[in-house]
């Protein structure tokens, strides 16, 4: 379920760009005294590198200048009178720090420069122990560097995130829970909004009971990150307990919505809920939804959208989630979905999918067997959204059809 995307802050690792030699370098000097900044270009000129520079006569006039353009490199001056020492750096770190800085300091600072290296600095060089050479070396090792650092730090981060992912598809998308030839074919599929991106609030479950009932569940916390994946590894869990417990209907979500209340992080937050009964025998299953979408009945060459009537979703406002009577035709299977499915872009302007596109989609496919039908529909859903970016929100995916006897 979507919710507004954050501001992404200044400051973070992310992509820089690494020129190659035969490019030209965008340099930003930030030098206060003019006839020191002369001989630093002049430097520049006689190092035989195509190299732009802009000076900056005051760490303000730094900020402003990259605000307004990304420089390849910078060449700070620690003692400037709008800053000093290795407050300057900090001050460019808060701004980009993926930009790789070169301070340069006086004979008789050179410890200043190293503590500007351990404080985030590529490099130093020494006013007056300066050639062009040595100042070409100094800015494309500084580079590399940075390019380096910020490689490792991406990495890192991916491996975190691939281990929270492990944690958190043990919490929200779990092993199922069924007998012995348990009369069901279910088949699942989740696939995360972004590429790397930590797992967010889109959950399922289903559980056999002993008078050999199947429970099927999906649901979805609006928004993304920790806490909503937190609170729907909670809902999941709750609904598997409760079930057993032999809590059905009403007084099942009663439950999860006490839950959900209780675990949240803010009030504003709410989740949507669809769960489904599947008794041995039958055409008839029973529905309960908790402000959730509704579902495709799939098969026999034809597709249908299913949605009984429901209670609001959780955490919105006190309700009745009544169980209704759906019919599940044999040779058929209910699909049942996240709302990441149908509210994607689909490469006109800001037109979404919606659910009666979502429809007219499914019925391309409804030839399909079962799980190639659930892979083609997503597949095609995530291709329709690749001019924008790719989809926008988690998808997840339950398709259950009873089996033949």
């Amino acid at each position: 379920m979507s919710a507004r995307p954050g501001r992404v802050p200044t400051g973070v690792s992310g992509h820089m760009r690494v020129p190659s030699d035969s490019e030209e370098l965008s340099l930003l000097l930030v030098e206060d005294d003019r006839a020191d900044a002369i001989i630093v270009e002049e430097l520049i000129a006689d190092a035989s590198f195509d190299t732009r520079v802009i000076w900056a006569e005051s760490m303000a006039a730094a900020e402003a200048e990259i605000a307004r353009a990304r420089p390849d490199c910078i060449l700070l001056d620690l003692h400037l009178h709008d800053t000093d020492g290795i407050n300057g750096l900090t001050r460019i770190a808060k701004q980009d720090s993926t930009i790789p800085v070169v301070v340069l300091t006086g004979l008789n600072d050179e410890h200043v420069g190293v503590s500007a290296v351990a404080s985030g600095a590529q490099d130093y060089l020494v006013k007056g122990r300066v050639d062009p050479e040595m100042l070409r070396r100094a800015v494309r090792y500084a580079i590399e560097r940075k390019r380096a650092e910020l490689t490792a730090v991406d990495l890192h981060a991916s491996q975190l995130r691939a281990r929270e992912n492990a944690r958190l598809e043990r919490g929200l998308l779990p092993s199922p829970l069924l007998l012995d030839d348990p009369g069901v074919e279910i088949v699942t599929q989740y696939r995360p909004s972004r590429e790397n991106a930590l797992l967010g609030g889109d959950f399922y479950d289903f559980v056999q009971t002993p008078d050999r009932t199947v429970h099927v569940m999906i649901g979805d916390v609006a928004g993304h990150g920790p806490d909503e994946a937190a609170l729907g590894v909670a809902l999941r869990i709750a609904w598997r307990a409760l079930t057993f417990a032999n809590l059905r209907g009403s007084d099942r979500m009663r439950e999860l919505e006490r839950i959900l209340r209780a675990e949240r992080a803010g009030k504003g937050i709410f989740a949507t809920v669809l769960s489904l009964a599947i008794p041995p025998h039958g055409s008839h299953i029973s529905a309960v939804r908790a402000g959730h979408p509704g579902m495709l009945l799939h098969g026999g060459g034809t597709v249908d959208w299913v949605e009984p009537p429901g209670g609001p979703a959780l955490g919105l406002r006190a309700g009745q989630w009544a169980p209704q009577q759906v019919e599940l035709p044999e040779g058929k299977g209910l699909v049942l979905l996240t709302d990441g499915l149908f509210e994607g872009h689909i490469g006109r302007g800001n037109e979404r999918l919606g659910e009666a596109g979502l429809l007219e989609l499914a019925r391309s496919f409804a030839a399909l067997p079962g799980r190639e039908f659930v892979d083609a529909l997503i597949d095609a859903v995530e291709e329709r959204a690749q001019s924008h970016g790719g989809i926008g929100d988690d998808i997840a995916v339950v398709r259950v059809e009873r089996t033949q006897t």
